[in-house]
């Protein structure tokens, strides 16, 4: 069955173009003028879409608050969206990749170049080994791949999509290490513009969203990072009066 991908733009010249290739290519295509149709269509429909091509700048609904929503939903919390936008500065592709975009595409862009990165992510999408079935479960960290929940002793968290699938990645391939070029390759897509910064400061947010339990993610520089089977427990250090004290009995 051909995948639908909805496209949500305010250029409707650009909406024709984008249906014309997408569908020339096989594709089911719906569009959206604006984020609130966007989001009705979505809800319209019997299932989401298979992917969401989704422009930035818009008025009255962003596209950033279409994706936060999106991700909010648990009909849509795992619908693969490409955010289309003509501001291509780092800081605003760490911050749409935060909200869990699983591309960034910066206008004006090559129709031909969007395809692939559509094609891979939508392959991605059904066979990355990322999206395994079942549960997994580590001392307090439960992992649901299915429903796309983790929690931490009991307590729920709220990761993006693009978390999840980064912790995904290695907790399912723990004790093996990682290098930011491969988890760009299978969290990100290699077509992603991204760079190897980025995985680290995706790193750091998914460690602080986890708390204790984020130091399982061992950082090895210069190289990766790596999931590990146990964590050093530490006990507390002891004041230095009471160590020297100790030492007194000792002597």
């Amino acid at each position: 069955m051909a995948a639908t991908i909805l496209i949500v733009d305010d250029e409707q010249d650009l909406i024709d173009s984008l249906r014309f290739n997408l569908e020339r290519e096989g594709y089911t295509v719906l569009d959206a003028c604006d984020g609130h149709r966007a989001l009705d269509v979505i809800e319209e429909r019997a299932a989401p879409p298979d992917l969401v091509l989704l422009d930035l700048m818009m008025p009255n609904l962003s596209g950033t608050e279409v994706c936060r929503r999106m991700r909010m939903s648990d009909r849509t919390r795992t619908t693969p969206v490409i955010m289309l936008s003509a501001r291509g500065d780092e800081i605003d592709r760490v911050v749409a990749f935060e909200l869990g975009v699983d591309d960034y595409v910066t206008k004006p862009f090559s129709v031909r170049e969007l395809l692939l990165r559509i094609r891979a992510i939508l392959r991605r999408q059904g066979s990355s080994d990322v999206r395994l079935t079942g549960e997994v479960v580590h001392e307090e960290l439960r992992i649901d791949l299915d429903g796309h929940w983790v929690w931490v002793d009991d307590r729920r968290l709220e990761l993006t999509a693009l978390e999840f699938r980064l912790l995904a990645a290695l907790i399912t391939r723990r004790g093996r290490v990682q290098t930011r070029e491969v988890l760009l390759q299978d969290v990100w897509g290699s077509e992603a513009d991204v760079t190897t910064r980025t995985v680290d400061t995706h790193v750091q947010r998914l460690r602080r969203k986890l708390g204790d339990a984020g130091a399982y993610i061992e950082t090895l520089r210069g190289v990766g990072y790596r999931f590990c089977d146990a964590v050093e427990r530490r006990e507390p250090s002891r004041p230095l009066a009471a160590a020297a004290s100790s030492q007194a009995c000792v002597d």
